[in-house]
C-alpha cells in the first residue's frame, strides 16, 4: 500500500498548524517534513510511512516550538466575515480542546481529523491497537463530557 502524497501533504500540514497555531511555520514544516522523507524514507511504504511521516512532522513542530520566543507566538485572527454561529463553536471545541492533555488532542487530531488508521497510531506510539482504542474512547468521553458542561451539546 502506498500514501496518497497530496492528502497526506494536506493532513501533515493540519497536524503541524494545530501543532504550532502559525500558518506559515506549518507550511514550512510540512514542506521540511516531506524533503526529509523523501530524502531518507521514500522507499518506506503504507502505514510505516505514515508513522515515519508523523515522526519526522512532530520532531520539526518541537524543534520550531522550542526556537520561538513568546513574543513571535501570533494569535489567530478571526475574519470579518465569519458568521457568528462559527464563530462560538470553534471557540467551544478550543476552550473544551484546551482542557485535553496535549496527547489527548494529538490522538483526535490524528485519528479523526487526518484519519490515520488505528494501527498506523499504534506503532507510532510504541502501544497496542487495543490500547489506542481504549484512549480514543475515554479522550472522546471526556471531549463530550467537557462540551456539555459549557453548554455545547
Amino acid at each position: 500500500m502506498s500514501i496518497d502524497i497530496e492528502e497526506e501533504y494536506d493532513k501533515i500540514y493540519r497536524y503541524c498548524f494545530f501543532k504550532l497555531h502559525h500558518q506559515q511555520n506549518a507550511e514550512d514544516i510540512t514542506q521540511e517534513t516531506f524533503l526529509r522523507y523523501f530524502q531518507r524514507y521514500d522507499r518506506i511504504t503504507g502505514e510505516a510511512a505514515l508513522k515515519c511521516l508523523y515522526t519526522i512532522a512532530r520532531n520539526l513542530c518541537i524543534d520550531e516550538y522550542r526556537g520561538r520566543s513568546e513574543d513571535f507566538i501570533q494569535e489567530e485572527h478571526i475574519t470579518e466575515d465569519s458568521k457568528e454561529e462559527q464563530i462560538l463553536t470553534t471557540l467551544m471545541v478550543r476552550a473544551a480542546l484546551s482542557e485535553l492533555t496535549e496527547d489527548e488532542q494529538e490522538l483526535l487530531l490524528l485519528r479523526y481529523v487526518n484519519e490515520v488508521p488505528v494501527a498506523a497510531i499504534s506503532q507510532m506510539h510504541g502501544i497496542s491497537r487495543f490500547a489506542v482504542r481504549r484512549r480514543l474512547i475515554a479522550v472522546q468521553k471526556k471531549f463530550q463530557k467537557i462540551l456539555e458542561k459549557t453548554g455545547g451539546i
